[in-house]
């Protein structure tokens, strides 16, 4: 048989005539993880393959007592590590000549954390990370979370990258049961079809609209969506999930520009874009989400916003860690929404996931 088209958009075919289709291939893929069965200081994931790229996934879940927490490569614990850091949005702190990278900046209370996190790896190459990383603090909607942004390296030139560690620095707590590092690993000559993001949702405003709505979702562990909006005003963006916007179970950390930290504690939305032109213009944002039903959301975003169009004109940006106060449920629906007039035809919102 072959293909056919009718009415209603409708295509008859066989298996047979799509044989030969090739399949996507590439991507993200997972290349080690590592979940504790049991309360660890540190989480190892070794045996990695060598990938031009690493995008790493970090998920700390405490176990009641604090602790500070680093990251090492290659079992490597000689002072083989520089990093520059800032945490919660404070002046940046440089360490040289040390024997891990440092995450959170102290020994915190006992909290969540979620990281993210990036590396070239190149053997001949000194091996430079970027990581950012958002912390639960206390719980509960009325708390702020904390975030750390840094820049690292590893400064050995002789070896491919092959394990990655979370490390306890200091304290006394643990990486709990259900902590896990996963490693997702790129290189240009990958063929794979077992890309580890998968797309969830898909949506592109077909007309003006006061919200942009995913629309349900399978409910994944780990989210990353990005968001494109265009309002009819200048006004700010704000996100919610699962359409609840009665109470006030979430809250936001943001900065503008480099400017110092703001705290919106306590929101019926989490505040995305702070607006300061009255254009109509774009934004855009990328985020990840750490999605246990049985803990808080945490949310890491950065966004750039046009402001006003032209080359003559600086965008602004944000870098911004959110939570959902919520300990039952999952994340299965992301909406965008504005302060002030709709969001312009073309303005889209994509999901991917993977557990």
């Amino acid at each position: 048989m072959t293909i056919s088209y009718h009415s209603g958009e409708r295509i008859q075919a066989t298996a047979a005539d799509f044989a030969g289709t090739p399949a996507i291939s590439g991507g993200w893929k997972e290349v080690g993880r590592t979940t504790l069965g049991s309360a660890s200081n540190d989480i190892s994931v070794s045996s990695l393959a060598d990938k031009k790229y690493y995008m790493i996934l970090h998920s700390h879940l405490d176990n009641g007592t604090s602790m500070r927490i680093g990251n090492r490569v290659n079992n490597d614990s000689s002072s083989a590590y520089a990093e520059r850091r800032s945490a919660d949005g404070g002046s940046d702190n440089t360490n040289v000549n040390a024997t891990e990278i440092n995450i959170t900046d102290a020994v915190n209370t006992a909290e969540n954390w979620l990281g993210v996190n990036y590396i070239a790896n190149k053997s001949d190459k000194e091996k430079l990370q970027l990581s950012h990383y958002v912390g639960q603090n206390s719980s509960g909607a009325g708390n702020a979370p904390k975030r750390t942004e840094v820049v690292s390296k590893f400064a050995n030139t002789s070896d491919a990258i092959d394990r990655w560690d979370s490390v306890r620095i200091s304290g006394s707590g643990q990486s709990d049961t259900g902590s896990e590092v996963v490693v997702l690993g790129w290189d240009e000559t990958d063929t794979h079809t077992t890309n580890f993001w998968e797309e969830l949702a898909s949506v592109e405003l077909g007309s003006d609209n006061a919200t942009l709505d995913s629309g349900t979702f399978t409910a994944k562990k780990y989210l990353w969506f990005q968001v494109y909006n265009q309002g009819s005003a200048g006004h700010q963006l704000y996100g919610r999930v699962n359409s609840i916007s009665t109470g006030t179970p979430y809250t936001t950390r943001y900065s503008k520009n480099g400017a110092a930290d703001v705290t919106l504690t306590s929101q019926n939305q989490m505040m995305l874009v702070q607006r300061s032109a009255n254009t109509d213009t774009g934004r855009f944002i990328n985020g990840f989400i750490i999605n246990n039903s049985a803990n808080e959301k945490l949310v890491i975003t950065h966004d750039v916003d046009e402001e006003t169009s032209g080359a003559g004109n600086q965008p602004t940006r944000e870098e911004s860690v959110h939570k959902w106060a919520n300990t039952s449920a999952q994340i299965t629906s992301i909406q965008i929404s504005g302060s002030a007039g709709n969001m312009r035809s073309g303005s889209f919102i994509k999901v991917w996931g993977s557990n």
